[in-house]
């Protein structure tokens, strides 16, 4: 039996602990299950041949709790393809409390969530014991300088061994191209020397697949190096033992150029992949390295570790923004290109918020550190985009389950191979049937399969982080890929969330004069509307006349107050009922107003119709744009809002929207979500991740808009780190580029082994042709998803 401990959210009382008790403990395989309410934790003793641990986590979730997990990172080595990624995997599962282990074989980087009782040592171990070697990833900028410079290590020894078995394999291809052409030589025909020349590559160069085929092979599996040795084995032994019996012909060039060819591309594809996470090293290039700090009155410059918050940081025009914080003094403007996407500079002044590696462009300002190391914006980003790249879209299930059974199939088929050309199709023609063999087990490539998902989400979520757009993981960006529906909240998401003065009428006297006196009442109002008379006023160079006296705000109906000696009243139509203002002559023109989706507002002055103010959330520039791109890639648009319908419909219309759910409460905006998912519509539900907070996890995908690196980024599956709407196409379509790219990957790694390897078998391919073909078919797969990274948006 196994013990178990898991931190369990989402319990409210000791009644939702005995129904966690009682659920888990009539799961078969399970012997008692324990739920301490205080500590919020469960305690599970059970027979992991029986049940497993993601089993019980599933269970948890299913009562309506959910299990605080756990996750840990770890580089792994010694992975040779994606036979190797799945044995890891299998192998970390089997630890008791795993609830997932992802493996990501372009990264070579092992993804773990876990209940709190499992430790990255026994994870290391489990990983050791299968073969491999592993290590706790460090998140920060100098785990990924300890990991690119591991990398560039193994590429410099790649490229060693290449040039070591390229010289030595050189002489051996010349003599095949002399031999096509009928011409002799003596020396290099001279099996001797050929043997000479073969035995450095074959059990120097080629020793790290000998060793890794025997590590595999010694835990029970099968990968490619396995499938290497064997090909390369076959024809060196073949030769060496017709060299000391002095009978029959010699194949040392194929194993010797195999190995130098399937070396080259191990090289080829160790710098492509390293090209793949150009993303994450962008955005950890972009933080500051220094601050300016003032402590004890002075100005220092200081390593960014040592900021603390709360100091007082002071930053000069072109340099670097070092940390999150809010501006105390001056004004500038800063770009913040690198974290939103946005190309313009975003003005700065005292009590803004600043952000990390953005650029200030203009003046000094001074600023007081409030985010600090990895609670800064800008390492919550490269969070999301390690974990994303770290996850598994579903659609590299297929790649996973073939994999698991490649290698051994390619062994099968090469024996098969062997028998039907020594025992029928070429009887007693041994050295015939075993390059048909050869052939058939080196052209077998399941690097490319596991290549073929992985590098395309890196590349894809990559490029998406460099223009602003963060998806969380692997599966919405496939999900993505399938939408039919986006519903648009209105508040914040298709217009600015800001009330604005739109229309102003006068109707008895001179202009400005009348605007100058009702800017004046409102100045005194708390409310949203009043406010944004004033900003109106201001914007058209109109200032407050005067101080307004006797003001009183009538709640649910405006304001009266005196100005400048004149009585206002500026409010409803019951305001003005109240005040005995006739308003008739005026309804025509406030019905228009209103069939617009403005709030309308009488203005009175001396118990006279003076004018006529509008106000309402106008709509963001670039709404109607980007509505036109979601409708014209067969997207069908929804509007969802609070608003009276008159008020929605009338903004729907200006932005270009057919579908509109009205009068909808934010408590009810995940039932309408769930209503269109019933229909059978793909849905995605775009919304400021504050208040729509249901209504995104509601969705199939969740899509969160921010404005600035202000956002919380956890809030959807998708986050826009800018408040534009025209990022929701671009995350669409990256995401049916990023999986056409998959499928393109998918197709060709499955087409060229389903066709590469009958081929091979019917003796239509050298080994050494078969060898190249291998060699290249991992970099084809991999240059094909750098390809994402020209992608417009």
């Amino acid at each position: 039996m196994t013990r178990d401990t898991y931190n369990i959210s989402g319990m409210s009382c000791s009644a939702c602990a005995a129904r966690i008790e009682k659920g888990v403990g009539a799961m078969p395989g399970v012997a008692a299950a324990n739920v301490n309410f205080a500590l919020g934790r469960l305690t599970v003793e059970y027979d992991p041949a029986a049940v497993a641990a993601a089993a019980i986590i599933a269970k948890i979730r299913d009562l309506g709790y959910d299990v605080v997990l756990e996750r840990l990172e770890f580089a792994v080595g010694g992975m040779s393809c994606a036979a190797c990624a799945a044995r890891v995997e299998k192998a970390v599962r089997k630890i008791p409390g795993v609830a997932a282990a992802n493996v990501n074989f372009a990264l070579g980087r092992l993804t773990v969530e876990a209940g709190a009782g499992v430790t990255a040592a026994a994870v290391v171990a489990a990983v050791r014991d299968a073969g491999y070697e592993a290590a706790p990833a460090a998140g920060d900028q100098a785990g990924h300088d300890r990991e690119r410079a591991a990398r560039e290590a193994e590429i410099g020894r790649q490229k060693l061994l290449f040039v070591i078995s390229a010289l030595l394999s050189a002489p051996l291809a010349l003599h095949m191209v002399l031999d096509f052409f009928k011409i002799h030589s003596a020396v290099f025909a001279s099996p001797y020397f050929q043997l000479v020349l073969a035995t450095p590559v074959q059990f120097g160069a080629g020793w790290q697949f000998y060793r890794d085929a025997v590590s595999a092979v010694r835990h029970g599996s099968a990968n490619m190096s396995v499938l290497v040795a064997l090909g390369t084995s076959a024809a060196f032994f073949l030769s060496l033992y017709n060299t000391l019996a002095g009978i029959g012909h010699v194949y040392y060039e194929t194993s010797a150029i195999l190995i130098t060819l399937i070396i080259l591309g191990r090289l080829l594809e160790a710098r492509a992949r390293g090209r793949t996470s150009e993303a994450i090293r962008k955005l950890m290039g972009l933080a500051a390295k220094t601050a300016r700090v003032v402590r004890d009155g002075a100005e220092a410059d200081i390593p960014i570790e040592e900021v603390r918050v709360g100091d007082i940081i002071v930053v000069r025009p072109g340099e670097k923004i070092p940390v999150d914080g809010v501006v105390t003094a001056g004004d500038s403007a800063v770009d913040e290109a690198m974290l939103t996407g946005e190309s313009l500079p975003v003005d700065k002044k005292p009590g803004d918020k600043v952000y990390g590696a953005t650029i200030n462009k203009y003046g000094t300002f001074r600023f007081e550190a409030h985010r600090i190391g990895k609670d800064t914006a800008l390492a919550q980003i490269i969070k999301v985009v390690e974990e994303a790249q770290g996850s598994k879209a579903p659609i590299q299930r297929i790649a996973d389950v073939i994999s698991g059974y490649f290698v051994p199939a390619v062994i099968a088929v090469a024996l098969l191979t062997f028998a039907a050309w020594f025992f029928l199709l070429a009887p007693g023609d041994a050295a015939r049937a075993l390059l048909n063999a050869i052939a058939v087990l080196v052209i077998a490539c399941p690097c490319a399969l596991g290549l073929a998902t992985p590098t395309s989400i890196m590349v894809g979520t990559g490029r998406g982080a460099e223009n602003g757009i963060l998806f969380k993981g692997g599966e919405h960006l496939e999900k993505t890929y399938q939408l039919t529906t986006v519903i648009l909240d209105k508040t914040g998401t298709v217009t600015k969330g800001q009330p604005e003065l739109t229309d102003y009428v006068a109707l008895a006297g001179e202009e400005n004069e009348l605007l100058a006196l009702i800017a004046a009442a409102e100045k005194a109002s708390e409310h949203p509307l009043a406010a944004a008379i004033v900003r109106g006023a201001a914007d058209r160079g109109v200032a407050p006349a005067a101080e307004p006296t006797a003001f009183a705000a009538v709640p649910g109906a405006g304001v009266t107050a005196a100005v400048a000696g004149r009585n206002l009243a500026v409010g409803t139509r019951r305001l003005m009922d109240e005040q005995g203002v006739g308003i008739a002559a005026s309804l025509g023109a406030v019905e228009q107003l209103e069939s617009e989706g403005k709030t309308v507002m009488f203005a009175a002055i001396d118990g006279r119709l003076a004018a006529l103010v509008a106000v309402a959330d106008t709509v963001k520039e670039s709404s109607r744009e980007a509505i036109a791109a979601l409708t014209a890639m067969g997207l069908e648009v929804w509007l969802i809002t609070g608003d009276n319908r008159r008020t929605a419909e009338a903004i729907a219309r200006q932005v270009g929207i057919g579908h509109v759910m009205a009068e909808v409460l934010p408590a009810n905006k995940a039932e309408q979500v769930e209503t269109l998912r019933r229909q059978g519509k793909v849905v995605a539900m775009v919304g400021d991740g504050i208040n729509d907070a249901p209504a995104l996890a509601a969705a199939d995908v969740g899509i969160a808009m921010g404005t600035g690196a202000d956002v919380a980024i956890e809030a959807g599956d998708i986050t826009l780190m800018r408040g534009d709407l025209r990022g929701i196409a671009a995350a669409i379509a990256l995401s049916r580029a990023t999986m056409t790219n998959i499928k393109q990957n998918l197709f060709w790694a499955l087409a060229y082994n389903v066709v590469g390897i009958p081929v091979a078998a019917a003796g239509f391919l050298s080994p050494v042709l078969a060898g190249a073909a291998m060699a290249f078919s991992s970099v084809s797969v991999v240059t094909n998803a750098l390809r994402l990274r020209r992608v417009k948006l």
